[in-house]
């Protein structure tokens, strides 16, 4: 999968992505990440990007020629099924399930606004939706990016060693995960719950079951919907509200 960024702060987004998992799978080919710097395709002989809004009001907007050229500039060697996302406050909240939505793409285009944000003939160009991770605003779109890139590349075959390391955690499972402990089986006078030192496996899926739907309850109870809970499940659940 191809990921292209477009942004004023190429160090911001090198930070993330050549680094751990999403490095290493960079390195193995797994996933292209190419960093795109916008002010490289402004005309203004000062590398100039932004200008003041027409109407009035505070801070500065990015102009149109320098991102669309940008985006020109490598867009022909784009898939055919590709998406271009910008980073707004406006945008639909990120989640899982946008992220598997855009990980069955051959490529994302992300675009980093910064400064008041873009100029809206930007969108019209080249923008296939907005996405925002929540509801705040940042000085800029490369955390966001960065987020989404990580995201989105760890569901991609091959960047985690099995795909289990993803579809049985907190929010990909439709729960909260179950809590993990490792050795030594005490710590500070904590122990690790029996049944997981036991070795039955059968008793230890049923703990962890239960568990996660106990995490949920009581951090996330909004996800206790849907088809995800069997009839066990909402016994349980009901024995704890009892």
């Amino acid at each position: 999968m191809r990921f292209d960024v477009m942004t004023l702060f190429p160090d911001m987004i090198r930070t993330v992505t050549e680094s751990s998992i999403i490095g290493r799978a960079a390195k193995s080919g797994i996933i292209e990440i190419n960093i795109h710097n916008i002010r490289d395709y402004s005309d203004n002989k000062h590398r100039k990007v932004d200008d003041t809004p027409y109407g009035g009001g505070m801070g500065m907007l990015m102009t149109v020629q320098p991102i669309v050229d940008c985006y020109k500039s490598f867009s022909k060697k784009l898939p055919v099924n590709r998406r271009v996302v910008y980073v707004s406050p406006k945008g639909s909240v990120f989640n899982h399930k946008k992220a598997m939505e855009l990980s069955q793409y051959d490529s994302v285009v992300i675009l980093c606004g910064h400064y008041e944000g873009i100029d809206e003939r930007v969108k019209t160009l080249i923008v296939d939706e907005e996405i925002s991770i929540g509801d705040f605003v940042l000085t800029g779109g490369e955390l966001p990016a960065s987020i989404i890139i990580d995201a989105v590349s760890r569901l991609i075959p091959g960047v985690l060693s099995d795909a289990v390391c993803y579809e049985d955690e907190s929010i990909a499972s439709g729960l909260l995960e179950y809590p993990q402990y490792t050795k030594p089986a005490v710590a500070e006078g904590l122990e690790v719950p029996s049944v997981l030192l036991k070795g039955n496996h059968n008793d230890i899926t049923k703990w962890r079951r239960e568990m996660a739907l106990q995490e949920t309850l009581r951090h996330r109870p909004d996800l206790l919907k849907g088809d995800i809970l069997t009839k066990e499940d909402i016994l349980f659940l009901e024995s704890l509200k009892g």
